[in-house]
């Protein structure tokens, strides 16, 4: 005869009730890689590039976030326009957060996640938190750009380098080229040309 599960000893083990307020050790401390992971990768080459990875990470983030407060705070009469291409930047830039990220758990590393550490890691500076003029909301993303494209260049002949090439294919078809045409579609908003009157060419400042 089955021997029969007794009811209090199940109702010790299993209850509907949740389990809040846990606690526990990391499972991996941050700044380290996994071991043993089948990438033909040494260890010393992923802590590198996870390390340079987070720094490209903490820049896109801030950087997705500086679109993000443009899209809100833009004024003036190219509004509509920039609303939106603000925000379909900030989307890329999302997409490009979420695959750094990927790439670095992929080495076995950890990445950044939470806003206080991506503000002490980023290379971006912090804007105020005013309203600003357009040109001036342009000339802060640009800038961020130049930073993250400087970084890409140098980060993809590194891991080149080392061997990694599938962190320099992220890098250069994915993290460079998009910020080169996000650079390019800011900068064009920055030309100074006649909206609607063309002056003569002699009678045309140059400058």
């Amino acid at each position: 005869m089955p021997k029969q599960e007794n009811p209090t000893t199940r109702q010790s083990t299993v209850s509907a009730q949740p389990r809040i307020h846990q606690s526990a050790p990391p499972i991996q401390a941050y700044g380290t890689v996994s071991h043993a992971l089948p990438l033909e990768l040494e260890e010393a080459v992923r802590l590198e590039m996870t390390e340079q990875l987070n720094l490209l990470l903490a820049d896109s983030i801030t950087l997705s976030d500086l679109y993000k407060k443009s899209h809100w705070q833009v004024a003036g009469p190219t509004f509509y326009q920039l609303h939106l291409l603000f925000d379909k930047h900030f989307a890329e830039q999302v997409e490009i957060v979420d695959e750094i990220a990927e790439r670095i758990q992929l080495l076995g590393g950890i990445s950044l996640a939470m806003a206080h550490d991506v503000a002490e890691t980023t290379r971006i500076p912090r804007p105020p938190r005013d309203r600003e003029e357009v040109p001036v909301q342009i000339s802060r993303l640009l800038d961020a750009h130049q930073i993250i494209i400087g970084h890409c260049r140098k980060l993809a002949e590194r891991a080149d380098e080392l061997g990694d090439d599938g962190t320099n294919d992220l890098v250069v078809s994915d993290i460079l080229r998009t910020n080169e045409l996000q650079g390019w579609f800011l900068s064009e908003h920055l030309v100074q040309v006649p909206l609607v009157i063309s002056e003569p060419s002699g009678m045309r400042k140059a400058g």
